[in-house]
């Protein structure tokens, strides 16, 4: 009759597993995954001995000894015969299962393995390609490993090398037997005896429990000096007699435990490196934040600039415009349009407004080509430091990860595509042309090309630019023109300068608006070209948080639920 508070907590560890199996599943670990299928199906098995050691230790003798059944369950020859895993467990008849060529399943109706089952495995120096087997399915499942060393010779290094995968990894109870006993003197025993304990306690085991046995005295009958008395007397202790299930179901906590914080430790290792990718993402955003602002502070030194070159043109030609238009100005031309019409005033006024348009036309072009290396400069500048940002972006999950490769692969994939695409934004001059802004006016300003990506730049603000000045003085011509084909005396020369003025006004806000709102669209034009490489990176960033939140949650409500089920099983079991 099983202890029912036994059975609850049995039923409470089955759902608190088959939790870390869903959680397991849905991050797509195929090793854990089985690893956790293995330990529900173990749940409710015996307690479990895993037999290790190197060939030829003595393993299989020593688990025939242990069983005392009269007969070799386990197969012994000189020559190594333990080529598969051998289970040997409780069955109503004795039977042989073949699981798979390397393990199978023993069926013996012997009590004492209704307390316990055992495993008895290959040398841990041979078959190497099948211990994953071993590891895999059985050490994590282990309640206690027993390693199983030759008397003579305990220090092999394969078997020191198992215990630390045991201890760093599972946290498994384990202890030591120096088999073959009787191929050596006492003093020889005392030495190797007190060598496994020194070098046990090196491996961090504080207390190693380590009995020395013969296998071939305790077949012949000589049960007082074999040895094995004292290893059932310590089974008989702590393990038989109504605490097996106990210790097993705290092993199972405890297994459960370790996947979890294993998951846990895969988990804190992604989110690192989440963060690490949303402070890149901001720094990168920072930093185009911060040149942009560059970039428009010198697209408006460059405005400026125009505008004082605009406002000196056209200052002299309204000077010349009111000493023409005095009423000796006007009474000589009057004058000299008798004697020739090319001398007449009408004629001066279309000269003046022609050479207003030409002087505008090369004031406007010689102040760009002055202003236009420096703000290239400043856009070029803004995508190669954003260049620099992705190439030192920091790598925490890498692509041998523990849990999280697959992530890890995904990332490297999505960083290597950005890195290699805004690499070649950065080199192509026509990464730099937004056509929408440049149209047929693109052809302007040609003669500051000379193939460079600056100069392309250059000649695509020349193009807006250059386009907006030719806008706002064709306006003002037709103003000006008209204004002054009515002209006949001086007497309307204050009304004249005064419509001159506010034409000249006039275009000049709309000169200021038209070229600081092209060079403006410019430069966020460029700076969307530039977001838009890391649109898939974004998806990432996005997706990575929802998903870590969710798995956080359901990891720490699975190990909040392991430590409660724990702490209430020391409980019950000190009542």
């Amino acid at each position: 009759m099983q202890n029912p508070k036994l059975q609850e907590y049995r039923d409470r560890v089955e759902e608190i597993v088959r939790q870390l199996h869903d959680l397991t599943l849905s991050i797509g670990h195929e090793e854990l995954g089985e690893m956790i299928s293995e330990l529900r199906q173990r749940i409710r098995e015996p307690f479990l001995f895993v037999i290790v050691g190197e060939v030829k230790a003595g393993k299989s003798s020593f688990v025939n000894a242990l069983l005392d059944t009269g007969r070799d369950i386990c197969k012994v020859a000189p020559q190594p015969m333990t080529d598969t895993i051998q289970q040997i467990v409780w069955g109503p008849e004795e039977r042989i299962v073949e699981v798979n060529p390397y393990l199978k399943k023993i069926y013996l109706p012997e009590p004492i393995l209704q307390e316990f089952a055992i495993v008895d495995t290959p040398g841990t120096n041979t078959i190497i390609e099948h211990h994953q087997e071993i590891t895999e399915r059985f050490i994590p499942a282990a309640d206690l490993v027993v390693f199983v060393f030759e008397a003579k010779n305990p220090y092999r290094q394969s078997a020191w090398q198992l215990l630390d995968h045991i201890r760093d990894d599972w946290r498994k109870k384990v202890i030591f037997v120096l088999q073959q006993k009787d191929l050596l003197s006492d003093e020889e025993l005392r030495v190797n005896l007190e060598g496994v304990r020194q070098h046990a306690r090196r491996k961090g085991i504080e207390e190693p429990v380590v009995f020395a046995v013969s296998a071939k005295w305790e077949q012949e009958g000589r049960k007082e000096d074999s040895g094995f008395g004292e290893v059932r007397r310590w089974i008989a202790q702590h393990i038989t007699g109504g605490k097996a299930p106990w210790l097993k179901l705290a092993n199972n906590i405890e297994l459960a435990r370790q996947i979890a914080l294993r998951i846990g430790k895969g988990l804190a290792d992604r989110r690192r490196q989440y963060e690490a990718d949303r402070a890149f993402r901001a720094d990168v955003a920072e930093t185009l934040d911060t040149h942009e602002g560059m970039a428009h502070k010198q697209a408006r030194y460059l405005v400026e600039r125009i505008l004082a070159g605009y406002d000196r043109v056209t200052g002299e030609k309204e000077r010349a415009l009111a000493s023409g238009l005095s009423v000796w100005g006007v009474l000589r031309r009057g004058l000299a349009g008798i004697f020739s019409k090319d001398a007449g005033l009408q004629p001066w006024l279309e000269n003046l407004v022609h050479d207003l348009d030409q002087q505008l036309k090369l004031e406007m072009q010689q102040t760009l080509q002055d202003g236009i290396e420096d703000l290239a400069l400043a856009i070029q500048e803004m995508a190669r430091m954003v260049d620099l940002k992705i190439r030192n972006s920091q790598t925490i999950l890498k692509a041998d990860h523990d849990i999280f490769a697959d992530i890890a692969d995904r990332r490297a994939q999505i960083m290597g595509d950005l890195q290699q695409a805004f690499a070649k934004f950065l080199e192509n001059p026509s990464s730099y042309v937004l056509t929408h802004l440049a149209g047929d006016r693109q052809r302007l300003g040609q003669d500051f090309v000379t193939g460079s990506g600056i100069a392309v730049i250059g000649a695509v603000i020349a193009a807006v630019a250059q386009g907006a000045v030719f806008d706002v003085t064709g306006g003002i011509l037709t103003t000006v023109g008209l204004l002054f084909a009515g002209i006949s005396t001086s007497l309307q020369r204050r009304r004249v300068l005064k419509q001159y003025r506010q034409a000249i006004a006039e275009g000049r806000s709309k000169l200021e608006a038209e070229v600081t709102r092209q060079l403006d669209e410019y430069i966020r034009g460029l700076r969307r070209r530039i977001e838009r490489h890391f649109r898939a990176f974004d998806r990432m960033l996005e997706e990575e948080g929802a998903a870590l939140e969710k798995l956080q949650q359901r990891y720490e409500e699975i190990v909040a639920r392991l430590e409660a089920l724990e702490q209430e099983r020391r409980n019950a079991q000190t009542e």
